[in-house]
């Protein structure tokens, strides 16, 4: 039902499963292995459904383009024909060449995996979601670290809050909302 005309595909979208990113300084990410495999597991379905995957790859001051910690984790695998979308900012779409990635492959309905939950995967989803796209995400195929010693609540709820919130999103024309990996039909 998404707004963009013309647009009747999906796209699974790898928001910033990189080492430094699910590793963290300190702590690694809230069940990092078994998101990482669930994330896997959502890439094999997606392409033998003939159906796009998107990786998006943060760089920052630290995550340094080429560096080891800058690189996606190794449980994942890119193909080479799978656009790999660069990004300095939360927001997947802000000063990236995604949407017109998206466009080129007629693509109007997102599947969103990755990390951080409550930084870059959050922003990503209201990025699409206010630019006219369906968008779903994978409440079981999202990770944050620990940063309740700066004042936020500890991972488990900071992901169960953001699937609980997205699970009520409205707008007109568009759709939204919360699955596990289990149920996700790229076709529909």
């Amino acid at each position: 039902m998404t707004t963009l005309t013309d647009r009747p595909r999906t796209a699974l979208l790898v928001i910033d499963v990189q080492n430094g990113v699910v590793r963290g300084v300190v702590r690694g990410a809230h069940d990092r292995d078994r998101v990482v495999a669930t994330i896997a597991g959502l890439v094999d379905r997606a392409r033998a459904a003939d159906v796009a995957v998107v990786w998006v790859q943060h760089r920052s001051d630290d995550l340094p383009p080429d560096s080891e910690q800058w690189r996606i984790v190794p449980e994942l695998s890119r193909r080479a024909d799978e656009p790999l979308v660069h990004k300095a900012y939360g927001d997947s779409f802000e000063d990236t060449e995604l949407e017109s990635v998206l466009a080129a492959a007629r693509v109007g309905r997102l599947v969103v995996t990755g990390a951080q939950t409550d930084a870059c995967v959050r922003s990503t989803l209201h990025g699409a979601f206010t630019r006219g796209y369906d968008a779903t995400l994978v409440g079981d195929a999202h990770t944050t670290e620990d940063l309740s010693a700066y004042g936020a609540p500890p991972p488990a709820q900071v992901i169960a809050h953001t699937n609980l919130y997205w699970s009520f999103q409205t707008a007109p024309g568009r759709t939204a909302g919360t699955v596990e990996a289990a149920d996700v039909d790229f076709a529909g």
